[in-house]
């Protein structure tokens, strides 16, 4: 059936259930899991929701960012190992975390995207989008999403 489900999170809790939901399916039909977190370009101002509140030095952003990867794509990593999956994680950078989601689906071949129904909320969620909808708008390949 599925061979390569991608697993996008955001370190979210419907994110974090979403994962261990994907490997459960991944095991039953001996798919390989391939998780997958977007941060954020890199910028010099720290932004709390929409309202600009400090200075981050570019090298500073660059090691928050390596520790929220390690954190949010380790949980895919350790869940996989549990349950026997194959699984390989990758982190990118970019300001359109939907279109990244669409870009390594198609580039690791990907038969299945596998994500919560939502991770951003209010007023943020609000302005940019809902993220799982974007995708489920724009993919080639089935999307199923986890609620």
């Amino acid at each position: 059936m599925y061979k390569n489900i991608l697993i996008p999170t955001d370190g979210s809790k419907l994110s974090s259930r979403a994962i261990k939901a994907g490997i459960d399916l991944a095991k039953s039909v001996g798919a390989k899991v391939t998780g997958l977190f977007v941060a954020p370009s890199p910028t010099p101002l720290i932004y709390k929701g929409i309202i600009p509140v400090g200075y981050m030095p570019p090298e500073e952003h660059a090691a928050m960012i390596e520790r929220a990867a390690a954190r949010h794509l380790g949980l895919i990593e350790k869940v996989a190992k549990a349950q026997g999956v194959p699984c390989q994680c990758i982190t990118l950078t970019g300001d359109f975390p939907a279109e990244s989601i669409l870009q390594v689906a198609t580039r690791q071949k990907c038969d299945l995207i596998f994500m919560s129904s939502h991770g951003l909320k209010g007023v943020t969620a609000f302005i940019l989008g809902s993220e799982t909808q974007k995708v489920l708008t724009q993919a080639k390949i089935p999307v199923l999403v986890h609620r």
